[in-house]
């Protein structure tokens, strides 16, 4: 009788879990980062340079072309058909293609719906009034910077279009600054923006420009995730983000 007692007793003992299991608790959902597009450029001060941002649309059949700044291309939705330096491309929703100043691309939509997609272009003044679409092309200015981009020192630049996806809840981030420049476009979501101590909603469609001395913070206290591209330039070897302000020597 003792031993059989014994056993249950041990038995009951390895059925309890051990009480740092009881206690461990989930990692909160982490930010994720996607670079749909990226190049780098020998030099961003030859001339002053804008960010401009156009949403396009062709429609099932239509063929366009496009030439101009350095920019990058963002399917939305549908697909297209994309034709460049001899070789083809077929960009889906989600995706993206770099297109180099001085080249041309051939465009033709795809699928049995139309073509949108948005293109990001980093612009110098003589580019900015010039249509870098073709008709039939349906195009549609979102954003241009009023000012050129300041700040760009000498040397390589890094140019990418990423995609960022803050998780629901997420408490704004510590303040920081742009090593160069970014433009965000908000796919959807609703994110806080915090600048000069004032906290703003930007929802889908919203375009914000972060120049380099901007010291801002970015949150998500919806319950849904924040998706927004950011279209971005900094200086090659060096961190886009840089934490707290730039130092006043710089």
């Amino acid at each position: 009788m003792q031993f059989r007692t014994t056993g249950l007793l041990l038995l009951g003992a390895m059925a309890l879990p051990a009480s740092g299991t009881a206690q461990t608790t989930p990692a909160p959902p982490a930010i994720t980062r996607t670079v749909i597009a990226a190049t780098k450029l020998p030099t961003v001060t030859d001339v002053p340079l804008y960010f401009k941002a156009v949403t396009v649309t062709l429609h099932p059949d239509e063929m366009s072309g496009i030439s101009a700044a350095n920019g990058i291309l963002y399917q939305m939705s549908g697909s297209t058909q994309v034709a460049l330096d001899g070789g083809a491309k077929r960009l889906n929703a989600g995706e993206g293609l770099f297109i180099a100043r001085g080249k041309t691309a051939a465009l033709r939509a795809g699928g049995n719906g139309p073509s949108i997609f948005l293109h990001f272009l980093l612009a110098p003044a003589g580019d900015l009034d010039r249509s870098a679409q073709t008709a039939p092309t349906a195009v549609r200015e979102l954003y241009r910077t009023a000012d050129p981009i300041p700040d760009l020192k000498p040397g390589g630049y890094d140019l990418n279009l990423t995609r960022i996806t803050f998780p629901a809840g997420m408490p704004s981030n510590p303040p920081h600054h742009r090593s160069g420049a970014a433009l965000y476009f908000i796919i959807s979501g609703t994110g806080a923006n915090t600048v000069d101590g004032k906290t703003e909603a930007r929802g889908p469609g919203s375009l914000i420009y972060e120049p380099y001395a901007l010291v801002h913070q970015w949150g998500n206290p919806g319950n849904e995730p924040l998706i927004f591209l950011a279209f971005n330039i900094n200086p090659e070897g060096v961190a886009a983000v840089l934490p707290s302000a730039p130092a006043k020597n710089q």
